[in-house]
């Protein structure tokens, strides 16, 4: 669910479901088949899948009860979904040093893991380490890389970036440009050059039915 351009989908992924057809057409060829449809109407039949993936989706659903209860109602044995836990994200250095601002709109989407464990009738949770060279984009990807969130291509794989107006954005990224220029950012995380996978709040739940 939530499929998009197909990046994270196993190769024996039989369906991929997505509500944007700029999303779909943009699918690589031998790609899954999609259907365009939105989480919160499936246009499936009850008990159609073996299993069922949500990865970093549920945050731009319009009525999470109603997603949940289709993923449950389409699945057969598990719904796996990988999210993120707001009170740990929020907590990473580019938003709560620079991007305040953004921080506050995304928690306006955001999802509390234990809410969704509650929804699913309960599932076991798996914390999900970033890489320090992690090959996908995604917000926290670029942990130890600060000088990718300055690059505009970058910034436009991430719905962040996407969904905040430049008013909120820009004055953060020029600060964080001057403090990359002077060396200060590096001063002030220099232990992260240390780490390899630390937890910027990533949660793998599986729910087995």
């Amino acid at each position: 669910m939530g499929a998009g351009t197909g990046s994270y989908e196993p190769s024996h992924t039989v369906l991929a479901v997505e509500p944007s057809s700029v999303m779909t057409a943009q699918r690589p060829a031998g790609s899954a088949p999609a259907v365009e449809a939105s989480a919160e109407s499936i246009p499936l039949a009850d008990d159609t899948a073996d299993a069922v993936t949500a990865l970093l989706t549920m945050h731009h659903w319009s009525d999470l009860e109603a997603g949940i209860g289709e993923l449950r109602r389409i699945a057969r044995q598990r719904i796996v979904i990988l999210t993120f836990d707001p009170d740990i994200s929020r907590r990473f250095w580019l938003l709560a040093e620079y991007l305040p601002g953004a921080a506050a709109v995304d928690d306006t989407r955001a999802v509390t893991v234990d809410r969704l464990a509650t929804l699913l009738g309960g599932a076991r949770i798996e914390t999900v380490p970033v890489p320090h060279d992690c090959s996908d984009g995604f917000l926290a990807a670029f942990w130890r890389r600060p000088e990718a969130y300055l690059d505009p291509q970058v910034r436009a794989g991430i719905s962040l970036f996407a969904q905040t107006s430049d008013t909120v954005i820009q004055p953060g990224l020029a600060r964080l440009s001057e403090d990359l220029s002077c060396g200060q950012r590096h001063q002030r995380h220099a232990h992260l050059l240390d780490r390899d996978t630390p937890d910027a709040g990533h949660r793998l739940l599986v729910a087995d039915l």
